[in-house]
C-alpha cells in the first residue's frame, strides 16, 4: 500500500470516527467535558474544520485559508464559552466540515507519492510535524483523534453510552 492510500484511509477512519460522536450532540453541543470546562463538541468542530483550512489551504497550497475569520472564536488558544451566540450555528459549521473535507480528499486524490514528499509552506516552528505535504496531511488526521475524547467525555458528562470502536 502507498501512503497516499494509507493517508485517505486515516483521513476518513479518524473524520469519521469524531464526526459520530458529534453528531450524537447535535442537541448538546456547548456540553463541556469536565466541571471545569474545556472544549465542547461545537468549538471542536470548529477547531477541526478552521485547522484543516489552515494545514491544506494554507501550509500545502500557500493560499489564504478561507475561514480565517473563524480563528477568533475557534483558533488555537481561544477558550470554549458555552454561549451559542458566539458560534456559527451547528448545521452551519457541519457542512462547512463536509465542505473542507471534501476538498481535502480531492488535493489528495491529485497528489503523486512524489507530490507528497514537497516541502510544505507551514511556518518554520512547526516544520517539525507539517514540514512536507505528507506531513500536513497526516497531521490533520491525528488532530481529529486528538479531539475525540474531549467529545466522547462530554457526551459522558450528559449521561450518554459508549458508542462507536
Amino acid at each position: 500500500m502507498q501512503s497516499k492510500e494509507l493517508l485517505k484511509m486515516t483521513l476518513e477512519m479518524s473524520r469519521g470516527m469524531v464526526l459520530q460522536l458529534i453528531d450524537d450532540m447535535k442537541d448538546a453541543p456547548l456540553t463541556f467535558p469536565t466541571p471545569n470546562g474545556g472544549c465542547h463538541p461545537l468549538w471542536v468542530l470548529g477547531n477541526l474544520t478552521l485547522a484543516e483550512g489552515t494545514f491544506v489551504r494554507e501550509w500545502i497550497l500557500g493560499e489564504s485559508n478561507p475561514l480565517a475569520e473563524w480563528n477568533d472564536i475557534f483558533g488555537a488558544g481561544t477558550e470554549p464559552v458555552a454561549e451559542a451566540a458566539k458560534y456559527p450555528p451547528f448545521d452551519e459549521l457541519m457542512a462547512k466540515s463536509h465542505e473542507v473535507h471534501k476538498g481535502t480528499m480531492a488535493l489528495l486524490d491529485s497528489f503523486s507519492e512524489e507530490d507528497l514528499d514537497k516541502t510544505s509552506k507551514a511556518p518554520e516552528r512547526r516544520q517539525a510535524y507539517f514540514g512536507t505535504v505528507r506531513q500536513c496531511f497526516l497531521m490533520t488526521a491525528l488532530h481529529w483523534m486528538m479531539h475525540r475524547g474531549q467529545v466522547a467525555d462530554a457526551r459522558r458528562a450528559v449521561g450518554r453510552k459508549r458508542i462507536g470502536p
